[in-house]
C-alpha cells in the first residue's frame, strides 16, 4: 500500500461508571476511512498491542506498508518485533502534535461525540458491544466529508424513482443514530 492508505492507530482511554479505566485499541485505514479493527483491555502492555496487530492485519487482508501511530510506552520491543516481522514500517508521531495522527484522532472525537457522550458503559464486555455497534455504523452507513460523503463500507442499495415509496427507519445504537431505507 502506499502511504496515503496507511492504517492509522491510536488508543482510547475511557473512564467506566464505576470508575475503572478501558483502553480502545483500534486501526483505521488512512485511505477509505474503514476502521478495520477494535478491541479494549484494562492492563494494555506490548503483547497485547502486539497481538491485536497481528489479529488486524496477520490473516484475512495484506499487512500495509506504514503504521502510523504515538509514541504511548505501551508498545514497546515485543511489538516493534512483531511490525517488523509483518513487514510493516512504522511511523510515530512527534510529541504533543495530534494533528499528526489527524484520521485516528477525527475517529476518536466521532466515537465520543457521536455515541460515548450519550452512553453509559458499565463494564468491558459492555464497552465491546457498544463499540462493534458503533463500528458498524460507522463504516456502512455514516457519511463522511473526506471520502465524498460516502461511507467506507456502504451498502450498494437500488435506487426507486416512485414518489411515493414508504421510507422505513431503523434504529442504530439503541435508537441513538437511524438508518432508513426504502420498503421493499
Amino acid at each position: 500500500m502506499e502511504d496515503a492508505t496507511a492504517p492509522r492507530k491510536n488508543a482510547v482511554q475511557l473512564a467506566l461508571t464505576f470508575f475503572r479505566t478501558l483502553y480502545v485499541f483500534f486501526v483505521v485505514d488512512h485511505a477509505n476511512r474503514e476502521v478495520l479493527h477494535v478491541q479494549t483491555t484494562r492492563h494494555p502492555t506490548a503483547e497485547w498491542a502486539s497481538r491485536q496487530i497481528i489479529e488486524c492485519c496477520g490473516w484475512d487482508r495484506e499487512p500495509p506498508r506504514f503504521l502510523i501511530h504515538d509514541r504511548d510506552g505501551r508498545y514497546g520491543a515485543i511489538f516493534d518485533r512483531r511490525v517488523r516481522a509483518l513487514g510493516i514500517t512504522q511511523i510515530r508521531t512527534p510529541f504533543r502534535t495530534p494533528q499528526a495522527n489527524s484520521i485516528a484522532e477525527r475517529w476518536v472525537g466521532s466515537l465520543r461525540r457521536e455515541c460515548l457522550d450519550y452512553v453509559f458503559i458499565f463494564n468491558e464486555r459492555h464497552l465491546r458491544m457498544v463499540l462493534a455497534e458503533y463500528v458498524q455504523y460507522f463504516n456502512r452507513w455514516r457519511p463522511h466529508r473526506a471520502i465524498g460523503q460516502r461511507a467506507p463500507c456502504a451498502i450498494d442499495l437500488p435506487i426507486c424513482k416512485a414518489h411515493d415509496a414508504e421510507v422505513i427507519g431503523a434504529p442504530m445504537l439503541g435508537g441513538l443514530h437511524h438508518v432508513y431505507h426504502l420498503a421493499a
